[in-house]
């Protein structure tokens, strides 16, 4: 077993309590637990590795964030300092968490961002061009997306995960925007990837290349985590076009049949060149092609995810749904793979439903 550890300079979100202290808190671990040592004079938390769920150390350029669930609540510790980062990494892993380390500039991989963002079954050309579009179909966007009461006892919603590579932050408004950027050479080569794999050139392609078309209103979901299938993330993005024939020519080319690998594998491509890992440069996924309640067009892909410094291997799910003037795309990051597909299955079928209720009455 690891050695008790003292670490101090920390925050944390929630606090403990209502009102309590969340700067200067001081974190003790022993074989037993976690306790925290907080306030003026100080008033100790234990809590036993049993209760802890989900723990999580992510490591950043500078200061290192410990997660952790007790009692149905997501908590976050951040310290700006990394001096105890090995011992905490040590602890983590010991207590069946994971551990992942940021390398990234900020300037670029904000950008990196974008262009993902833009990837997500809408098209980089979409990026490019401007729409506008009314208040009732942004609401029916949003209400599409994935709520709390879509999952089971358990679940909560995370603060931070690597699903934040894939979506915009929860209740921002992505629109187009009249500004080409130059993509990265990393974007250029997921592009590629992609379109080699499906079998498109640049110019045809409406995923990556040129001939995609812009959504009036991309939002996303929060992030909602769970435990089960050995550790889960999972959120939702909702696109609404002005036109059904711009989902419908999407569909066309998305309807190939390796889409899903190939969609999936330029989609790990870009998580890895966010996070500055060596990238993929062939199809590394397989396809999904999730078992839905309703009736509509559905089509998805999986591939495995290793990370610089982190255990095990982790499953990227990516897939997209869509219906009228609707394309919604549902990722998750899981553990056991293919023990969750009935789980995905049955979210996307959810998502299905949503998309074809509002194409009904978008018109």
């Amino acid at each position: 077993m690891s050695a008790p550890l003292r670490s101090s300079g920390w925050s944390v979100r929630p606090s403990f309590v209502a009102n309590g202290t969340t700067s200067n808190v001081t974190l003790l671990t022993d074989d037993t637990g976690l306790t925290q040592l907080a306030g003026e004079p100080a008033v100790a938390w234990q809590t036993p590795w049993a209760e802890l769920g989900n723990l999580q150390l992510i490591r950043f350029a500078r200061g290192i964030a410990l997660f952790a669930t007790a009692n149905g609540v997501r908590y976050c510790w951040r310290n700006r300092g990394v001096g105890d980062y090995e011992a905490w990494r040590v602890i983590v892993l010991e207590h069946g968490g994971t551990v992942a380390r940021h390398r990234r500039r900020a300037g670029a991989f904000a950008l990196a961002l974008v262009v993902l963002l833009a990837a997500l079954a809408g098209g980089f050309g979409a990026w490019l061009y401007s729409n506008t579009s009314g208040t009732k179909e942004l609401a029916d966007a949003k209400g599409i997306n994935l709520t709390m009461k879509d999952f089971p006892t358990g679940w909560f919603v995370t603060t931070s995960s690597l699903l934040d590579f894939l979506f915009p932050a929860y209740g921002q408004v992505d629109t187009s925007t009249t500004t080409p950027v130059k993509p990265l050479p990393a974007f250029v080569h997921a592009a590629a990837l992609f379109q080699h794999c499906v079998g498109v050139s640049n110019a045809r392609d409406r995923v990556f290349g040129a001939s995609g078309q812009e959504p009036d209103y991309q939002v996303s979901s929060r992030v909602f985590s769970s435990a089960s299938f050995g550790g889960i993330q999972i959120a939702s993005t909702s696109q609404y076009y002005k036109t059904t024939t711009m989902v419908s020519r999407d569909v066309a080319e998305m309807s190939r049949k390796k889409f899903g690998s190939c969609f999936v594998s330029s989609n790990v491509a870009l998580v890895k060149a966010g996070l500055r890992a060596k990238i993929p440069t062939s199809n590394v996924g397989t396809t999904f092609r999730p078992r839905t309640f309703v009736k509509g067009w559905v089509r998805g892909g999986e591939a495995p995810l290793t990370l610089p410094d982190t255990t095990g291997t982790l499953h990227l799910v990516v897939v997209v749904v869509s219906s009228g003037h609707y394309e919604v795309t549902v990722a998750a990051i899981v553990n056991q793979w293919p023990t969750s597909k009935t789980f995905i299955a049955n979210l996307a079928s959810t998502l299905l439903s949503r998309t074809a209720s509002s194409s009904s009455s978008a018109d």
